[in-house]
Parts: C-alpha cells; structure tokens; sequence
C-alpha cells in the first residue's frame, strides 16, 4: 500500500480499491502528511509493524497517547487507521468520552467535537482549520459527497447522530472495525500466500455477509447479545449519548443565525460618503458601469464634476424624431434661421436637407445612442449634403459647434416631451373635455413654460374637480383629510375669493345654472369668453364675436347686487371684481403669456438705476461704473456680451436695480391687437361703455399679469443664454490650447514626441532659490533632475553642459514665479547657443538699458537647442496636486512644475486632461469667467477635451500600462471615468495588451454601443515586424494594420475594398490571405498616393447609396487619408507664446494694469548718469530716461533729487516686450507735469454707450452738494471714552467684535443738538438712539430719549438707560420662552409643537431684527389657527406689550395671556364677522399686519374707564388711562390698547395663594376660571 503524492491529479494508487475509495479526501488530508525523508508506505511493511503491534500488546505493555499523537505525524495511513480501530473496541471499556477520541474523531471527519461540546467562537469569514486537530487535511466539507465511504468514515450529516449509532446499532462501527482488525490479522497471517487482489476479495465478501447479518438482527439491542437491563446500567451510569444534544443543536442555531443576521458588508460601513463618490463606488456608479449607454449620456452633468447624478430622463423614440427635428432646427442660431429658412436667405434651398440632417443627429444621438465626436467622425455623411446628381456640390448643413448645440436642445425637447405626457395624463385623470384646451392650447405647447402655464391654467379652471380627484384618491387618508381642512387664508387669491362671491350671488338671480354664474357675466355683459378673445387675438382675425349688451355696465350689474348683504357691493365694486376675473383669465391663458414671451425675447429694453448704496460705492473706477446708469439697452445687443451677469451680480450685492420692459410701440401694438379682439365693432353708447371696460380688462391684464411674466422669463432666458454663450468662449480658448500638436524640432515628423529639459529658477530669489534641472524623455519617463546654484560660475556652467552633452534635449523649456525667470532664460541662452544677442538687436545695448555690458566669452560648444517658455497654468496646480505627490514624493515643488512643464511641451492635451474636475480652477476668461455656473463651465470644458481626445485617439495597450497617458481615456466616446476605470482593470486582467481591435467584443472588455462608439478612436499599435498570417479564419490573435487607423470597424470592408481596387487585384488573388493583408500591401506602396487619389471614390459613393442607400463619400476621403497615414496628426503646431502672455505669466500684469499713462510706485534701484532703473511691484523693470527726471530734462539724475532705495510715483510712457531678448521693461516719467494731471482719465471705466445722462448728472450733483455739506460741517469733539466720530455703518462694523451692551456715542446727522447713541443689542443687531440736547438755560444741558427719559450726563444715560435696557434684554432672552433665530424658525417650532401636542397652545419670545430693542411675541392658539405676532418693546424700567407697561418677564406673560383672553372672549363674535369667519383680523395672517380691527376699537363712555379684563370694571387704581379711538396705533401697526396696566395695587388683604406676587388678583383669578394653563392652556 503506498502512499498518496502530494499532487492528486498525479496520485497512482497502488493500495486496494476499498482503500482507494476513501477518496481523495483522505489522499488529500494525507498528502501533507507523507513521509518526507524517504519512509515508504508501501503495504509490504505491514505485516513487521503488526507483529510488533501484537507483541506489545501480549506484554501488557499500553502505549502513551502522545506517543500515538507523534506517531501519528510520522506513520502512514494504514498504520493510523488501525490504532484508530483498537482506540474504537477500548473505548467501549473507558467509562466516559476521553479527549483521546475527540482528537481522533477529528483527524478522521474533519469536523471538530471538541467544541461542540463549549460555545462556540466566531472565527475569521473564510474558515481555518480545526486548531484542536493534528491532522492537516482538508475539513471533510470541502469534498464532496461521492468521495466518501459511507462504510470507512462517517458523513458529515452524519455527525450529529454519532451516539445513535453506536446506542441504536448496537456498536456497529467497532464491530466493523473488530472485524477488520481480525480480517487484517488473518491476512498478515497468509501474506505470504496471497497477493493484494486476493485479500481485497476476502475482505469484501466478509463485510458484505456482516451487512446482511445486521439488517437481519435489526436495531434491537437485546438480540446483538446486551439485555435491557445492562443497557439500562449503561445508561444510568454512562448516559445514552444524548445529553449534551441541546448544547450542540443550540450551538449549531446560534452560529447559523448569527451567519443569516449578519448584514452584509458594504462600501457604505466602511467608507465615508465622500470617499466612496470619489472613488465611483455608489449604487449609482455601479449601474452607470453596467448599463450599455455611453457614460456621459446616463449623467445629468458633467462626468468630471463629483457631484454628477444620474438622467432619469427616457431616450426618444423614431415616432418622436420629426417633430424634435423641426423644434431644434429652428433654434439652433438665428443665422441659421435666417440663412436657411428666410425666402431671401442664400441657403433656403437647402431648407429640406438641413431638416433631414438634424433629423439623422438626433436619431444617432437619442436612439441609436452615439457621441457627438463619434457622429462628427463615422456618421458625418448623414448630417451633410448629399446628392447622387450633385456630388460635386458641396455644402457643410451642420458645424461640430452646432451638433453640440443639436445635442443640448434635443435634451431639452426630452424634457418638454416628458412633461407634455405628464400634463397629458393630469387632464386624462381630470375628466373633461376641454374643447379649447384639446385643439387650441395642447397642438401649440412647444417649450416647458407653456406647459407650465397650461397646468396652471387647468388648475385655475378645474380646481374643484381637482379637489374632488383628491378626495376620491385619499378618501381613507385621515391626516390627509385633517391637513386639507386646515385655514390657510393666504393661499386663496383675490380671483378666487371673487369668483366665489360672483357665483354665489348669481346664482341665486339665475336659477343656479349649471355653469358658473360669472360665465353668464362674461356672456351677457362683456359678450364674449375669454377664451375666444384669445383665439381672435392668435388668430388675428376675430373669429368669435361679442354679444352687445341692451344695459350700460352699471346698470347690467345692478341686477346682481345684494342689499341684504353684511357688506354691502355697489355696482361698481362688483364691475372691479368682475373685470379682476376677466384679467386673470386672460393674464393665466397659456398662449397669451407665449405670445408676451416671444415679445420680450425680441423687443425688451434694460435700465439699470443704482441704489442709495451704489451711489456712494460704484465711483468711476468700479467695474460697475459701465452700467451704473444704464438706459434702454435692447436685450438682443447683450446676447453676445457678459455684461448682463455683471448687472445681475450688481443687483445681488444691493448696489444697482434693474428694470426689463417692453418698447413703447412693441406694448402698444400688443394692447391694441387684444383690444381689438375684445371690443365689439357697434357703434352705440352702450357699447362704447363696455368697450372702455373691456380695455380696463386688457390693461389690467397686462400690468397685473401679462408683463410681470414677461420680465420674469426674459431674465431667466437671456441669463441662461449668456451663461451659455461664456461658457463656450471658453471653451474655444480651451481648444485652442489643447488642439495642439505636441513640440517638435523641424528635423522631427508630426507624431513623435520630443524629450524636454524644464529649468526653472523659482522665485528667482539668488540667496534662497537653486535652478533646478528636470529632464523627460521621448516616452515621458523621468530621467535626472538636479540642482545648480547658478549659470553665471564656471563650475556650474560645466555642470548644465555635461547634463545638454549627456541628455542632448530636443527642446529646453523655461518657466518661473517672478520676472527674474527672464534673467534665466537668457543665460541659458548663453550656455546653449553660443554668443550673446548683439547690441543691434536689443536696441539700447545689450543688457537693454543704453549701457553695453562686457563681452562675455563666447561658447564654443554650441548645442542649437530651442529655449522657449510655455504656459505654466497646469504646472503650478501640478506641484501641489495629490497627483504630483503620488508619482514623484521625492521632488521638491519646484521639481514638479518643471515635470509640469515639460509634460505641457510633450501633450497639452494630455495635461489638461490630467486635472480631472481642477480644470474649472484654470482661468480662460480673466474678468468673467467667475460668473458661470460651476456646472455649465466643467461641462463646456470637457465636451472641449472629448473633441480633441476623439481627433487624435488614444492607444488602448500604452493607456493601459501608463497611468498619466491614461488619464485620456475617459474622454474616448462611450467611455467616462467608470467606465474607463473598468476598462483598464479588465484588459490588466488579461496581460495588459490587446492584439486587435476583436478582443473587445470577444473578451467581453466593451458592450456593442460602447463598442460602437469608441472602437474607431482606441488604437491598437502595429508591431512592423509582426506579418499578417495567410490563414483567412486565423484573425482572433493577429494583427490587424486597420486597427492602426481612425477607419471605424463597421467600415473594414470598405477600406479592404478600396485597396484591392487601388492595387487592381481580384478577389481570387487574395482568397487565402488574411482579410486586411491587402491594406498591409497597400500601406507598404511606395505609389500608394498615386494609386489610391486614381480612385473614382464619388461613383463609389453613388453605387453603394443606390445599392443600400449608404451614405459613405466622407467616410470614403477617411479612409483614403488614413490609408495613406495612419492617425496622421491634424492639429496645429505647437505655439510659442506671445510676449503679453509670458509677461502676465510672470508677473499678472495685463494691458489693461500696464498701460500708457498709468501712474504706478517704483523702487529706486539703480542710478546712472542718463537713466534711472527702476522696479515696479510686480517685478518689472523700468528706465527713468534723463529727459523724464527733471523738468529741465537736461540735470543728471544723479544730481536730482531722486535717491537709491526710495519709491517714487511714476508715469508709464512707453511698455517695451522684446520676447527674443528675454527684455520686458517700461519707460516712466517722474515730472510733476506729468504727475499732477493723475490718471483718472486713463484709469476710469468707459461708460455704455446706452447711458441715461440726465440722471447721472442729476445724482453727481447731489452727491456733490453732500460732499461739501460733509466738509462744510465742523466734526464735533467730546470728551467721553465712548465717543467716535463714526457713522452709523462705522459704528456698527466697530461694535460687531464687541460684547453684547457696548455703547458708541457718535454725531447725528439731525443736527449739532442730537447725539446717537449705538449699542450692540446682539450679534448682528444694533439699536441706534436719537439723544436730543436741550440747555436749560444755566449753563448745562439735558438728555432727552423719546421725550420721557431725562439725563443730566452721558454716564447717566449710558447707566440708567442703555444699560437697564440691556439688562432687560438680557432677561427676557434668558427666559425659557426665548427661541434664538429668526421669527419664522419660531414659527416652524410653535407649529411643530401644536401639531405634537393638539391639546396645548404654545407661545415663544424672538428678537425682532427689523426693529432692534424690540421683541416679538409669537403664539399659536390651537391647530387650526395660523401664527400671530404680538410686539413686545423694551424700555429701562418694564416691557411694553403694545402700550402696556409691565416690570418683569413673569408680568408680561401674564400680560399676555389676560389680553388674549379678553380678545377671543369679547371680540371673537365681531372679528369673525369681519373677517368671513377666518381670523378675529379681518382674514389676516397675523394682527401685527392688521390695518384696522373692525369691532376691536374701545369707545369711550363718559363716565366708565375702559376694563381690559371684560365685564366689570376693576376696582379703584388698577389699570391706566384708557385710550379712545383716536389714540395712536403702534409701530407694529398694531389696533390701539384698551387699556394698559399700571404699577397701583388695589386695597385688599392679600393675594389667594398661587397668585404670584404684584398679579392685580381679579386677574389671577380670571387666569385661574379658564382653562388656559391647564391641559389645553399655553406651553
């Protein structure tokens, strides 16, 4: 018997097959545990070790467990398996299980029993095996279940009956084992008689005759020989194996059920929300993964924004694509409109061809579900000219710009379409025909406002349907129902209210007629619907008629009024109410509103008017200033220009209004078209009446309605349309940044890459700041940077030479943070080519400023390198990014914006792409770029990089292998960051290399339309070397020269056509060659020009559109050109850099910061005898010439007064860029008769042509008569720590960092005898007191605050009075009552409470920051009452509750609870009256708003005073004067107070207990007989 090798695939069995069917778990287990060191366990061995075994045995002699245990790791598996049968027959004679047979069980099931019998602990998910086991095999589970031996080893489910075995089979398996024992013995014993085969035999017809003697005896114990009695001591003394069955089964459940509880681990337990968005690992990115639709296509915004969402929108449909196509192509331009569908326009022939066109993008788009670049690049024939008659005429129909444009409007008519579907199925569930709607209103809907205007509309018309669809829908929905019945009075419109009213009295005049009574007004008495007017006026035509009434208006609504009224209606006020309805229905109708759109978008004019604020602020310098007064601007003359979003961010800062209206002639024409649809055409009084009030509806209806949407809507659209028209200029600058080829030398061909030296000097600083040296290869790689102190030291020249000698650069690019970088490049000029420039050439010698500097050594190594500066933008994000510490952690910052640098010399493109989401950071537009949305500049930005990423592909095995290039990929069509992402991962996964372009199909790495989209943009490179085979079907891991090429897949066939057509070879020719072996022939021609420009390609084109209708003669030039060159390079070469712009990228200087006649500080650096050098702050250098020193124009500078170090103002005369000398300089001049004049002209902002002068000179000479009123006025001086002569603006900016209390006493602008006095009444907030000083005639003066509070001092007034006010304050914010925040946050807390508590009623104190020293007392009575506010003002001694005085907080709760008793008690019957049943306010929100109180006015009698409690009058000296009618109302516009409550205590014995101290006792009484307090009373 031999053991099992340690491979089981190579495992020969020599042993028995009993043996061998114990598995490959058993050989599995075993394996790991065979003799190592050479010891056989073959069967021949046995026979010695069982005769050993026995000796022992005979001798008395046990063997130790551990003993057994090392045999165990040594011996075979027949030796173990026979211990293991004599441990079975002993254990029947042990008295308990020993943890012996725990171990063996173990070794033998793979299954631990030992801690069956504790409680379990969890270990690590993924299992280990059993510690408590010796064995190394394979727990028993991981086999399966046809590998065990159902007679040698128990099974697994097995495992939990163990003690029924042995209990129930009477010992079975030790009897199995004996008899194997014995079986063993008796074949050691004849060994040497038999051979394996035979004892197999033997041993198989014994067990199976032991088989068919148990299933004989069955299960009964007594008839295998044991009596019930001695199983009964068994059991008693031993137990039956049972016992411990509930720990095991508990066991095994509760480790089961922890396993099923266990919540599956998420990204979401580990990872914050942030991080897990940031490496695309949400719900949504994994669908966005998933789903076969380009990646940019799912997404609502841009893929490079972190806060991308998914587009929940539905793609259209070819039913939807005709009336799309008509939508968009009449908004793509208004050239286009004009060029193409204007009878005179010069393309209005091709009219139909364009519609067709636009029609073919928005299918490619929408349904097909292909990119932008994709059908810019594979479909372009479906969006051009194309006539099989005329193929020579050639007209581009639509622009790259203008398919982006296509793409955005056909997401827009996607909405619209979803949104007219949804308005569809609100009318369906309404139940109505609408004649009008259905035929009139529903074929014009053609933008999302007239869908909004038309629910509007419908709910106007059928709101009580609507109410009822409601109520049937959640009949059975209680809390809906209780919210529904709730007041809300402000949501009820005057229409509404009106038209209620109308209705009610009409009806009952006219027999309650089906239709609303008012219809029947609009029938009989203005004769027509408005509907109708509508209709005549869109139309323009009247097709409806109006019905002359016999009555004037007066007398016709007569007839409907109501004498019995409680308010009584003349007819006048019901013809107003009446013409208010007619107004909003022809104010709300959908096409009217379209109409006054459409007008505003071609005829509204702009005013801007500045504010009190602007005033002072917008001076002539403020970029404002254009606009300031700005004056019937057209909107159509800002279409093109940002100024609009300048005027709309002025208006957010409060510092200008703005007004949108329409002409005079454009309103005017509009009135007179409705009117002329209203009036009626009769002649007669009558109707002359009721024509001036059908005009009264149209003016209403525009002024209340029409207009007020108009300018609504026109600034919305024309903000959107100049977002969107920045937006793409920026987008453009992008372009021209990006589509650029990368450097070459003119010895290079286009494509290939240059190695690049990047220097760089920092911030030029020459006792801090080192050159450092970066130098890239061909590929990119980093291969040696260093430092150098200096160019000018011979050593470190030697140095920068040995590395140009060593590297040999193709280009040297120079880039710094000051202008000191110029001093470099011009030193690295030296070293690089040579000589100097001479002095010709720069003008004033040769270091430029008229002095000649030494000869410097020629160089005689001359390298004929380039040094050029390039942007350095993306270098300077670059040297801090996350990214740049991750590739090069061991560079200095400077280090890594030279790599910046470099990187940008080798693939702008590539840098740019690189910045991810950064690249909004970029500046493109330096004055208005921070006025586009974030969003809508990313998005504009990336549709840039996907054009110019798609124009020159990308190599899908480099990508894959280069983490930089890589960053290209998402912006490949159909891919995106995640899709990208899974790309890469995929093709690693495969070797990190594609062969052809077939794998991506075939290995599953793209779905079709991803596929589709991308396939003609991922290149695949051709190794030269590798030849096509000839085997035609041999094509899954062969190179295909195709996938080398920009032609897309779909097209292989034409471009394998066209070769064989151009090398005139037949198909037999190339039968047995690989399909694109003739495209390899064809690309190696030397005459492959020649012979592929011979081809007819516009009959190719005619045949393959008359055969299939294929569109191809484009496609056909591509694949010609690419034929000849394989993604050939099609960008520009790469740019040098203008003078401005490396001036501005050295030191932020602009044309318009640096410009002739600016005056600017210098610093004094230099004095020579004809000039003086300068340095302006930014780091530029200036020239003082000696004629710009002195007046004289001939003294010395030396001898002037200008002195070294000293700054000085100076004039720009001359700006001086001399790029090829690295010479960037300004003239100045330093004379008084160039300084005295300023320059306010040159630096003051140019005004709009559109300029409302009259008002600017109107406001500049009020202003001027302030300003000399301001130096007019002498500044006051006292004497008190807390006096400034501030403002009230100063005075509150110097009190925000203060301490809630403190006091600024400042000049009053009433007059020197009025002081004011700021105090801080809280953060934000602060109390500005008038003080009026009176002189009493004595020499002193006295302090007079409101004209009650007197002080003889400041002190005083600042202790008695500001002080003891914010005492009083402090107080009352520290009650439990005082909610901090805004008054409408006490609202939402009062409401929240009531509607958790329905009983109570709740009140709370807040601040009142429109009027500061005051608070506001908002409470909620109940449910379904609205919030009130009451005004609470503070004073030194007490607090005002309307004019009531009290002293402390208590009091004025108290206070509070009285007066609001009194008024629901007393006043409820008539204010509801008033008020229609709402509010006790006339239908008011809150009394604080409340006009006038009808029924709330106390009336004085003679002899009674007025008692605030109800009823009886209080007794002597309690309460304070009464006030009548006339009495002033407050300053919350609040009813006058009956009563206020004085200070005085009536005569009694003493107050009841309970009653707080200082309470007036009937009041406290009164409090105590209601149930205000109690379970319903105030919280």
């Amino acid at each position: 018997m031999s053991s099992p090798s340690a491979n089981p695939v190579d495992h020969v069995v020599e042993d028995d097959e009993t043996m061998a069917s114990v598995h490959d778990e058993e050989g599995e287990g075993d394996a790991t545990m065979a003799d190592h060191q050479g010891i056989s366990d073959d069967s021949s061995e046995e026979p010695e070790e069982d005769e050993d075994e026995a000796r022992r045995i005979r001798e008395g002699f046990i063997v130790d467990e551990d003993e057994d245990e090392e045999e165990d790791d040594e011996e075979a598996r027949a030796r173990r398996r026979k211990r293991r049968k004599r441990r079975h027959r002993r254990r029947e004679e042990e008295e308990a299980l020993e943890e012996d047979d725990l171990e063996l069980l173990e070794e033998n099931t793979g299954t631990s029993f030992r801690n069956r019998l504790t409680r379990l602990r969890r270990g690590p998910e993924g299992g280990s095996p059993p510690v408590p086991s010796t064995s190394k095999r394979k727990p028993v589970v991981e086999s399966s279940e046809d590998d065990l031996d159902d007679e040698d080893m128990p099974q697994v489910q097995d495992i939990q009956r163990i003690w029924d075995d042995e209990r129930a089979g009477g010992g079975r398996e030790d009897e199995e084992d004996m008899d194997d024992f014995i079986d063993y013995e008796d074949e050691d014993e004849g060994a040497g008689a038999m051979d394996e085969q035979e004892r197999e035999e033997r041993r198989r017809e014994r067990k199976k005759r032991e088989r068919e003697r148990r299933r004989a005896l069955g299960s009964r114990p007594e008839l295998a020989g044991i009596d019930d009695l001695a199983w009964d001591e068994i059991h008693g003394v031993f137990g039956d194996g049972h016992d411990y069955d509930w720990a095991l089964a508990g066991d095994d459940e509760m480790e089961f059920e922890e396993e099923r509880l266990k919540p599956e681990m998420r990204y979401q337990d580990v990872f914050e929300p942030s991080e897990i968005r940031a490496r695309m690992l949400t719900e949504d990115d994994d669908l966005i993964r998933a789903q076969d639709i380009p990646e940019r296509m799912q997404l609502a915004t841009s893929s490079l924004s972190q806060s991308s969402t998914l587009s929940l929108h539905q793609n259209l449909t070819e039913a939807d694509l005709d009336d799309a196509a008509m939508w968009v192509t009449v908004r793509l331009s208004p050239r286009k409109t004009r060029d193409f569908f204007s009878p005179d326009g010069p393309y209005n022939m091709y009219r139909e061809p364009l519609v067709m066109a636009v029609t073919c993008a928005l299918r490619s788009l929408f349904v097909q579900e292909f990119e932008v670049p994709c059908v810019w690049t594979h479909k372009r024939d479906y969006i051009s000219y194309f006539n099989p008659q005329e193929m020579r005429t050639r007209v581009q129909l639509i622009s790259l710009p203008e398919l982006w444009r296509i793409y955005a409007l056909g997401q827009k008519y996607r909405s619209l379409a979803e949104r007219r579907n949804a308005l569809a199925v609100s009318y369906t569930r309404l139940g109505v025909e609408d004649e009008y709607f259905e035929q009139t209103i529903r074929p014009k809907i053609d933008s999302v406002e007239v869908v909004t205007d038309a629910t509007e509309w419908l709910t106007m018309k059928y709101k009580l349907k609507k109410q009822d669809a409601f109520d049937f829908h959640f009949h059975d929905d209680e809390d809906q129902v209780e919210t529904r019945k709730r007041k809300t009075p402000s949501r009820i419109s005057a229409y509404e209210v009106a038209k209620k009213s109308i209705v009610s009295k009409l009806a009952d005049v006219r027999n309650r007629l089906s239709e609303f009574m008012h219809t029947l007004i609009f029938c009989q008495g203005f004769g027509i619907k408005p509907h109708d007017v509508v209709y005549n006026f869109v139309a323009q035509e009247n097709a409806h008629f109006v019905d002359d009434q016999e009555l004037n208006p007066i007398a016709f609504a007569e007839q409907f009024t109501d004498l019995d009224a409680t308010v009584p209606q003349t007819a006048e006020d019901l013809l107003r109410r009446a013409r208010m309805i007619l107004a909003t229905e022809l104010g709300k109708d959908p096409l009217l509103r379209q109409a006054m759109r459409d007008l505003f978008k071609t005829d509204a004019l702009i005013s801007v008017l500045p504010t009190e604020r602007g005033l002072a602020k917008i001076d002539d310098h403020h970029p404002y200033f254009n606009f300031k007064y700005l004056h019937h601007k057209s909107i159509t003359q800002m279409m093109d220009t940002p100024q609009f979003l300048h005027i709309l961010a002025a208006e957010a800062e409060l510092l200008v209004t703005v007004s949108m209206f329409l002409t005079n002639d454009a309103k005017s024409k509009f009135e007179r078209r409705l009117n002329d649809a209203f009036a009626s055409d009769s002649y007669s009084d009558t109707a002359r009446t009721w024509n001036e009030e059908r005009s009264r509806v149209v003016q209403e209806a525009l002024e209340q309605h029409l207009v007020p949407v108009g300018v609504k809507w026109a600034r919305e659209w024309l903000r959107e349309e100049v977002e969107d028209t920045l937006a793409a200029h920026c987008g453009n600058v992008l372009r021209k940044r990006v589509d650029v080829a990368p450097y070459i030398t003119p010895e290079m061909k286009p494509g290939d890459t240059a190695s690049v030296l990047a220097v760089s000097w920092g911030k030029g600083d020459p006792q801090k700041d080192a050159i450092t040296l970066v130098f890239l290869d061909e590929a990119g790689r980093l291969r040696e940077h260093t430092k150098i102190d200096n160019l000018v030291d011979q050593d470190y020249r030697d140095e920068f030479t040995d590395l140009l000698k060593r590297r040999r650069p193709d280009v040297i690019v120079v880039g710094g943070f000051s202008m000191a970088t110029t001093k470099l490049a011009s030193r690295v000029k030296v070293v690089v080519n040579g000589d100097p420039p001479d002095a010709e050439q720069t003008g004033n010698g040769a270091d430029g400023w008229g002095a000649a500097e030494p000869r410097r050594e020629v160089n005689e190594q001359a390298f004929n390198i380039p040094v050029m500066y390039v942007r350095d933008e993306v270098a300077r994000m670059y040297q801090h990014s996350r990214r740049a510490a991750e590739e090069f952690s061991a560079l200095s910052p400077v280090a890594k914006y030279c790599v910046g640098l470099a990187r940008y010399a080798q693939s702008p493109l590539n840098e740019y792409a690189a910045l991810g989401q950064d690249i909004s950071a970029i500046t493109f537009e330096d004055e208005d770029q921070h006025l586009i949305p974030k969003e809508k500049l990313t998005l504009a930005l990336e549709r840039t990089l996907v054009d110019v990423t798609n124009k020159v592909g990308v190599d899908i095995n480099r990508a894959v292998n280069d983490s930089y290039y890589q960053h290209l990929l998402p912006f490949v069509c159909g891919l995106g960051p995640r899709k990208a992402q899974v790309l890469v991962k995929k093709i690693a996964a495969m070797g990190g290399n594609l062969v052809n372009r077939d794998q991506f199909i075939k290995s599953s790495l793209l779905t079709t339309k991803i596929f589709l989209n991308a396939a003609g943009f991922l290149r695949i490179s051709r190794d030269p070397e590798v030849k096509l085979v000839k085997n035609r079907h041999a094509d899954d891991d062969v190179q295909d020269p195709l996938d080398d090429t920009r032609i897309h897949p779909e097209d292989y066939d034409l471009a394998r056509k066209m070769a064989t057509d151009a090398l005139e070879l037949d198909e037999e020719d190339i039968h047995d060659e690989h399909p694109s072996h003739v495209v390899s022939l064809i690309m190696q021609d030397s005459d492959n020009e020649r012979k592929l420009n011979e081809l007819n390609l516009d009959e190719f084109a005619v045949s393959m559109y008359e055969a299939n209708e294929d569109r191809k003669r484009h496609t056909l030039d591509v694949i010609r050109e690419e034929l000849l060159k394989p993604f050939s390079e099609q960008r520009a070469p790469f740019p040098s850099l203008e003078p401005w712009d490396v001036l501005t990228m050295l030191s932020g200087e602009t044309p318009r910061t640096l410009r002739m006649g600016l005056i600017v500080s210098v610093l004094v650096v230099r004095i020579d005898q004809k000039f003086v050098l300068v340095r302006l702050d930014s780091g530029i250098e200036g020239v003082i010439n000696i004629e710009y020193v002195t007046e004289e124009g001939n003294i010395a500078p030396k001898d002037s007064n200008v002195k070294k170090g000293q700054t000085i103002q100076g004039v720009i005369v001359e700006v001086k860029l001399n790029l090829p000398a690295d010479q960037f300089f300004v003239d100045l001049s330093v004379r008084q008769s160039d300084l005295k004049p300023g320059d306010t002209l040159f630096r003051r902002v140019k005004r709009d042509d559109h300029w409302n002068v009259a008002q600017f000179e109107r406001d500049s000479e009020m202003q001027a008569r302030k300003k000399r009123a301001e130096i007019g006025r002498t500044r006051r001086v006292i004497k008190h720590p807390n006096f400034h002569n501030f403002n009230a603006s100063q005075a509150e900016s110097y009190l925000d960092k203060q301490q809630r209390g403190d006091v600024v006493i400042r000049p009053s602008s009433k007059g020197v005898d009025h002081l004011a006095v700021t105090w801080k009444v809280d953060d934000k907030l602060y109390q500005h007191i008038d003080v009026t000083e009176i002189n009493t005639g004595h020499g002193g003066t006295l302090l007079v605050v409101d004209e009650k509070h007197q002080y003889a001092d400041l002190d005083e007034l600042i202790v008695n009075h500001v002080q003891a006010t914010a005492r009083k304050v402090e107080e009352l914010m520290a009650h439990e009552k005082f909610k901090h925040g805004s008054e409408d946050e006490l609202h939402l807390f009062l409401k929240n409470f009531v509607a958790a508590n329905p009983a109570k009623s709740i009140y709370g104190f807040t601040l009142n920051r429109r009027k500061p020293g005051h608070f506001n007392l908002c409470f909620l009575a109940n449910k379904n009452s609205t919030v009130q506010t009451w005004p609470v003002r503070v004073m030194p001694e007490s607090y005002c509750l309307f004019e009531a005085a009290v002293a402390g907080v208590p009091e004025l709760c108290d206070a509070f609870k009285v007066r609001h008793l009194h008024q629901s008690q007393n006043l409820a019957g008539s204010a509801a009256a008033a008020a229609g049943g709402k509010t006790p306010y006339a239908g008011a929100r809150t009394p604080a708003r409340t006009p006038a109180h009808p029924g709330h006015m106390s009336i004085r009698q003679a002899v009674r005073t007025p008692n605030p409690y109800g009823g009886q009058t209080p007794a002597p000296g309690i309460g304070g004067p009464g006030f009548g009618p006339g009495a002033a109302s407050s300053s919350f516009n609040m009813p006058p107070p009956q009563a206020s409550f004085g200070y005085q205590t009536p005569a009694y014995s003493g107050p009841p207990p309970g009653i707080p101290p200082g309470m007036n006792p009937q009041r406290a009484a009164m409090i105590q007989n209601t149930s205000w307090g109690q379970e319903s009373g105030w919280s």
